[in-house]
C-alpha cells in the first residue's frame, strides 16, 4: 500500500511567548500543498525494515520519524513485521513539514493497513508524540495552529485557484537554529483577523515572525523574496521556520523561471 505525504506552508507565522517547556507558542496558518513524498508498507517476510530513496536522510533509518511512528503503535497493538519504504522529494530543513507528513501519514497507513479502527483524534494524539506538527497531517485540512503548533482551530479561508510557487534555495535551516533568534511578542492584531482582510493587504500585515532574525542572516531569503513579488505575486512569505519562499500568484508564473538550477521548485494550483 502506498500513499503520497504532501507538505505544508504557513500563511503568517506569530510567535507570541516562551513555553516553560521550553517551546513557543505560536499562531499560524497551515495550508497543506501538493508538494509530495511517496511511502509504502508492505507486510516482511522476515524481519521489520525501513529503506530510503530520493533526497539524502541524514541520521540513521531507525531515527527517522516514520519508523518511530511505527514503534509507537507497535507499543499497543500486535503490529506483523513490514517493509516501509521512503521515497523522498520534499527538502528538509525547508519549513514545509516533509518529516512530519511523513510520520503522520505512516501512522495512517498502518491504521488503514492493519485495521487498527483508530478515529482520527486518537490518530492525532499519537501524533503529537512525535512532533509539534505532525498532528495537523492526519486530518490534513487548513487550520489555525495555536500553542505548539498542535492544536487546531478552523479558519474559513478560501484560495481556491490561487497559483502557488514555491522555491527552496537549496538551504536547510534546523528548528533550533531558526528559534534560537526569536524574541516572542503578542501581536497587536490576530493573525486570525489579518488573514480575512482582502490578499492584497498580506503584504504589509501577515508576516512570519522568523524573518526578522533568518533574512539578516541569510540575505538569499530576502532576495527571494523580493524577487517574487517582481515576478508578480501578490503575496509572498517565509514557510515555517524556513528557508522555503513561496508566492501566491493570480496567475500561473511564466516558465522558465528566473532560479538558479540547483534550487528545487514547486508549483500548482490551490
Amino acid at each position: 500500500m502506498i500513499q503520497f505525504p504532501n507538505a505544508k506552508i504557513n500563511l503568517g507565522l506569530q510567535l507570541v511567548a516562551k513555553r516553560p517547556d521550553g517551546f513557543h507558542n505560536l499562531v499560524s496558518c497551515f495550508l497543506p500543498v501538493g508538494w509530495t513524498d511517496a511511502l509504502e508498507i508492505l507486510p516482511a517476510q522476515g524481519e521489520a525494515s525501513f529503506t530510503l530513496s530520493g533526497l539524502p536522510v541524514p541520521g540513521a533509518p531507525t531515527a527517522n520519524l516514520c519508523w518511530k511512528a511505527y514503534e509507537l503503535l507497535r507499543r499497543d497493538f500486535e503490529l506483523p513485521a513490514i517493509q516501509m519504504h521512503l521515497h523522498k522529494v520534499i527538502p528538509m530543513g525547508a519549513g514545509l513539514g516533509g518529516g512530519s507528513a511523513d510520520a503522520a501519514f505512516t501512522l495512517k497507513l498502518l491504521n488503514q493497513q492493519f485495521n487498527l479502527n483508530l478515529a482520527e483524534d486518537a490518530l492525532e494524539n499519537y501524533a503529537r508524540q512525535l512532533g509539534s506538527d505532525c498532528a495537523f497531517f492526519i486530518k490534513n485540512q487548513t487550520v489555525l495552529a495555536l500553542e505548539k503548533g498542535d492544536v487546531f482551530e478552523p479558519i474559513g479561508l478560501n484560495l481556491k485557484g490561487w497559483h502557488l510557487l514555491l522555491v527552496y534555495p537549496s538551504l536547510a535551516i534546523s528548528t533550533a537554529e531558526a528559534y534560537a533568534g526569536v524574541s516572542p511578542r503578542f501581536p497587536e492584531k490576530s493573525l486570525k483577523t489579518l488573514l480575512a482582510q482582502d490578499i492584497s493587504t498580506w503584504k504589509n500585515e501577515v508576516v512570519n515572525d522568523f524573518e526578522a532574525s533568518l533574512f539578516p542572516k541569510y540575505p538569499v531569503l530576502s532576495n527571494l523574496k523580493a524577487q517574487l513579488y517582481q515576478m508578480g505575486a501578490v503575496y509572498a512569505s517565509m514557510s515555517g521556520s524556513g528557508s522555503t519562499m513561496y508566492g501566491l500568484f493570480q496567475t500561473a508564473p511564466e516558465w522558465p523561471l528566473p532560479f538558479p538550477e540547483d534550487y528545487s521548485v514547486w508549483q500548482g494550483v490551490l
